[in-house]
């Protein structure tokens, strides 16, 4: 029995690691600075910046053109004017190159929001690492109010979600203002 608990507590410890993977609510979202695309044009991206104009939405997603991720880009762009009229801007964010990114935003993202690359020390900083591999991220998606703080997080590698409750999360935050 002695041997069962330790192993039911390391078992519990590494099968809960994902969910526990995201700066919390409540914390201060660290600073981005970094190379962005629209519409297949790549910009300076400055995560201050971005928050003068109101919440926002900062979804990380692991690779490009790959199918959880080209899915979530299509939904975050069929919700796009829905996002502006609650006044929030959606970043999507990997670790793909500009030149990928430039397709992407053109292609996955049809023109309606940004996306930008991401650093290992800004995977790291955001605690999205996946499984390790630190030039990697998970699927989270982040809410980040216009006083940098972290209003809500959503992590899952599915795809299904991350819209509709970020998209609530934001409309959340609004009434409240």
């Amino acid at each position: 029995m002695r041997i069962v608990i330790p192993a039911l507590v390391a078992l519990a410890a590494a099968t809960s690691w994902p969910a526990a993977a995201a700066l919390p609510v409540g914390a201060k979202a660290p600073a981005i600075n970094t190379q962005a695309s629209l519409a297949g044009k790549p910009f300076a991206f400055n995560l201050a910046s971005a928050l003068k104009k109101g919440p926002v939405v900062l979804y990380f997603y692991p690779a490009a053109f790959t199918q959880g991720c080209t899915i979530e880009a299509h939904e975050f762009a069929e919700a796009t004017d829905e996002f502006r009229k609650a006044g929030a801007t959606v970043i999507g964010i990997s670790a793909d190159n500009i030149e990928t990114l430039n397709r992407f935003s053109r292609e996955a993202c049809r023109d309606k929001f940004a996306v930008a690359a991401a650093s290992p020390a800004t995977i790291k900083a955001y605690d999205v690492v996946f499984d390790k591999r630190p030039n990697l991220s998970n699927r989270t998606s982040y809410v980040i109010t216009p006083d940098g703080k972290i209003a809500y997080v959503h992590s899952d590698l599915s795809p299904q979600l991350h819209v509709k409750n970020t998209l609530a999360a934001v409309r959340a935050w609004k009434a409240k203002q």
